[in-house]
């Protein structure tokens, strides 16, 4: 290893080389090479070593990796903000049991004794019992309002407080594709889903400061590039996130590439949605290139498996039916507007009727409207009807799938929900792929952990990195460990209109890469749970050098 890997700054880059064990690229034309030479911002060699050297000079500096060299990680599915903010929460992910949970909100209660709520995130309803979280659970927790999001980010479990500060009672209505769910008397229990989350809770307990939101993201972007994310698709962009985006650009301090999808909200106004719409498009025309780019809009057309919102064709196992946020008529509507505004449309359709649904309106704007390269995706796919798999390549529809979902550890009532026949077929990634549909790889963060490498893990074993003896879903699913890395690096830079500035080791493209300590390309699926991110590059520049060699 050449002096100063772990210590050089390179705050400002100059020509340089990068080496490794080996360099894997993502290029299809070139998959490998020993070498790349950085000069600023850009690779202007990839190749072998002495030609490497070769091109930089003899005064040129080596930076070299105590294993493998590759494309920083592309988060195809993320929420920037968020990840900040829940790093702050009470952590419930692992939580097994309702013990647990109010053991891990008491005790962040007391090491936050000025916060005015009490927040979490992570909870699943496996850890509650009969899945049911009621107030009553959380009120002897804390005076203070407590705000827990589910693993899911679809439903806030709250105490009574909360419920008196959001002024819900019996009376109150719910809104438009969205839930408060009430007990036999008409009380409500204290879980709310969908827009119930977003119009009710949320305002109240996400309020944070310019100064706070500031904190949040500069949380997430330490943590992604302490763990080798260079760019991130942000699926919920709005307002108060894109100021404190462009205060950090603004600043000199916004190191991640942001690629963005303006969030369009359900509204029993049409003309609304469609303001929306012409909103999204006016920022897409004035952040089309730079750090923050704004390519398209968001679209949340149904809710989850594991809280039975997800829209299903034939009912969950305890014979919910399952519903759609968007419906098709007013999904459509929008949909062709914003593919007509030249936007690209990302549509959250877990369910197999969502899924189709989600489908028949890309096929209507592509009918509609004058042909172009529209990439159009779809999120999450989580059970899909095998009728519908074969659609999305030909209309060009992305795949935009996140392996951490199916994580074994998370995976027990989302399997009991759709019973054993539906859930044999989740999360079917080779199926996609035998029909040529492009595969995006993300975290969904923080609706679940945002670190790359073990979610690659589980895209190459169907196994959980937390408890790898659980036993994996569909192992027969699992992918190359080349493959998955492609799938969250090229393919995700392809599904963003990103393929010539970013996602391969490519002479012209951006010096967005990483530097493992390990090779998990040849030793292995396993070594991924092992391996360190070194140093993290992005437009030339070390972002993140780890402090020492991990051993």
């Amino acid at each position: 290893m050449s002096a100063g890997w772990a210590s050089r700054s390179l705050a400002s880059p100059g020509m340089y080389v990068v080496t490794g064990s080996r360099v894997f690229t993502a290029d299809p034309e070139q998959p490998w090479a020993e070498a790349v030479v950085i000069d600023g911002e850009r690779i202007v060699f990839v190749g072998s070593l002495v030609e490497a050297h070769a091109m930089a000079g003899l005064d040129a500096s080596t930076v070299t990796a105590p294993g493998v060299v590759m494309p920083g990680f592309v988060d195809a599915h993320a929420h920037i903000m968020g990840t900040g903010a829940g790093l702050l929460k009470a952590q419930l992910r692992d939580a097994p049991d309702l013990d647990t949970i109010q053991q891990r909100l008491i005790e962040w209660a007391e090491a936050n004794p000025d916060a005015p709520r009490v927040l979490g995130l992570g909870w699943l309803f496996s850890a509650v019992p009969g899945g049911e979280p009621t107030r009553h659970m959380l009120d002897d927790v804390s005076d203070r309002p407590v705000y827990l999001d589910a693993m899911d980010f679809h439903s806030v479990w709250v105490n009574s407080a909360a419920l008196a500060e959001m002024e819900i009672g019996p009376d109150t209505p719910d809104p438009i594709g969205g839930t408060i769910v009430r007990d036999a008397t008409g009380a409500p229990t204290g879980l709310l889903l969908e827009t119930a989350c977003e119009n009710l809770a949320w305002p109240i307990a996400n309020r944070a400061s310019p100064a706070e939101q500031d904190a949040h993201l500069r949380a997430t972007i330490d943590a992604y590039h302490a763990s080798g994310v260079t760019t991130s698709v942000d699926m919920g962009l709005d307002e108060s996130a894109l100021r404190a985006m462009e205060r950090c650009r603004d600043r000199g301090e916004l190191t991640l590439r942001v690629i963005a999808h303006w969030i369009i909200r359900r509204d029993d106004d049409p003309a609304v949605e469609l303001a929306q719409v012409a909103q999204a498009a006016s920022l897409a025309a004035s952040h089309p290139t730079g750090q923050i780019q704004i390519v398209g809009i968001k679209i949340i057309v149904d809710g989850t498996i594991d809280a039975c919102t997800a829209g299903m064709i034939e009912p969950y196992t305890n014979g919910r039916p399952g519903s759609l946020i968007w419906e098709a008529e007013a999904l459509q509507r929008v949909v062709v507007a914003a593919d007509a505004a030249g936007l690209q449309i990302a549509l959250h359709a877990i369910g197999d009727l969502a899924v189709r649904t989600a489908i028949d309106a890309l096929e209507l704007a592509v009918q509609t409207n004058p042909a172009r390269d529209r990439r159009h995706r779809i999120e999450h796919l989580e059970y899909v009807d095998a009728a519908d798999i074969g659609r999305l390549a030909p209309l060009g529809i992305t795949a935009s799938m996140q392996p951490v979902h199916i994580d074994p550890a998370v995976y027990a009532n989302w399997g009991a929900m759709l019973g054993e026949s539906r859930a044999h077929h989740g999360f079917a990634w080779p199926e996609y792929l035998a029909h040529g549909t492009t595969l995006a790889f993300g975290t969904d963060t923080p609706t679940a952990p945002y670190e790359p490498l073990p979610n690659m893990y589980i895209a190459a074993t169907r196994l959980s990195p937390g408890d790898p003896t659980l036993p994996p879903h569909r192992p027969d699913y699992a992918l190359e460990v080349e493959d998955a890395i492609v799938h969250g690096t090229r393919d995700a830079a392809w599904a963003s209109f990103g393929e010539h500035e970013f996602g391969m080791l490519r002479a012209g493209l951006a010096a967005d890469l990483i530097l493992l300590d390990r090779d998990p390309f040849t030793d292995g699926a396993d070594s991924l749970l092992l391996s360190h991110v070194v140093r993290t590059v992005v437009a030339g520049r070390s972002v993140f050098v780890a402090p020492f060699e991990p051993e």
